[in-house]
């Protein structure tokens, strides 16, 4: 029987029946049971046999691929492909497809609980409650704040519209305009510079690619106003991360909310010290409702693609 390899943690936790769906249409399921992201020793031992495979974030480079000779369909559980070589696939025939619009309303929902969360320091005050430290901490405005986008596609509008529940002033760059979208919900189109010296908050909604990798680094954190805060809910590998964190034990910026690294969990343990950054564990699309969406959406486009249609 040929068989499928499924990696994401979370794929078919709560619907037994997208498992039940690959093994009606006659394929034999290769689960990830390691509880965590496969490395790529891995993946090449699992890969091998499979025609299929539903992958979240976990290595698909040429080195893996090269181990997967009967591979036929990539079916992303999410959007990024940052983590799949498609130039392997294309030059092989692989078809690659991604769970577009299954969990964008989930990410633009944590990106704008980082923004609280860091803004209002509410991991800080919580700890000190739960020392019996009643003081009082100081924090930042949220409310009539300027906040800059970089990516207006899917999630970033949705961050736009709830940005607007609390007034924020918003300005955006992406180098693909959504005009139409842009003047309906009041956004001004800014460059990158006028971003980083001006806005309050800033939150990554970027692809990861070439031109993207260490999109914040030195000289942008440099450009921060002094109470900004920097949101990354999309791939640790657009930050420069030693910039970033020696800017925040410098306190050259409020803060940061980073649900994504380049490595995750971070290496360097001095994030685990700073009290003005919420971490979080590349999470931002893990609600019920997204996870569900995204499984569905993916086992679909995985037995299309296998099918050939």
């Amino acid at each position: 029987m040929k068989k499928i390899l499924t990696t994401p943690r979370s794929y078919g936790r709560d619907m037994p029946e997208l498992f039940a769906q690959l093994e009606a249409a006659g394929y034999a399921v290769v689960k990830n049971t390691t509880g965590g992201i496969l490395d790529k020793e891995q993946m090449k031992a699992l890969i091998a046999d499979c025609v299929g495979v539903i992958v979240g974030v976990d290595p698909l480079d040429a080195e893996v691929l090269s181990c997967a000779p009967k591979l036929r369909a990539i079916s992303k559980y999410g959007v990024g492909v940052d983590n799949i070589d498609l130039d392997v696939c294309k030059a092989r025939g692989i078809r690659v497809s991604r769970a577009m619009g299954a969990n964008c309303e989930a990410v633009a929902d944590y990106a704008v609980a980082l923004m609280l969360a860091v803004a209002r320091r509410v991991p800080a005050i919580d700890r000190k409650c739960r020392q019996l430290d009643w003081g009082k901490i100081t924090t930042r405005d949220v409310s009539h704040a300027t906040l800059g986008l970089f990516g207006l596609g899917a999630i970033g509008k949705f961050v736009a519209r709830r940005a607007k529940g609390f007034d924020m002033k918003v300005m955006a760059y992406d180098p693909y305009w959504p005009e139409e979208f842009a003047r309906e919900n009041g956004i001004e189109r800014a460059d990158a510079e006028t971003i980083f010296r001006n806005a309050d908050f800033i939150s990554l909604h970027l692809p990861l690619m070439p031109e993207t990798e260490g999109f914040v680094g030195e000289r942008e954190l440099s450009m921060m106003k002094k109470d900004a805060i920097l949101i990354n809910t999309a791939r640790g590998g657009l930050v420069d991360e030693r910039a970033l964190l020696k800017a925040l034990q410098e306190n050259r910026i409020y803060g940061a909310g980073l649900d994504a690294f380049a490595h995750e969990p971070p290496e360097d343990n001095a994030w685990f010290t700073l009290d003005n950054v919420v971490l979080g564990s590349h999470c931002a699309a893990s609600t019920t409702g997204a996870t569900r969406n995204m499984g569905r959406i993916a086992t679909d486009n995985l037995l299309r693609d296998l099918k050939g249609e």
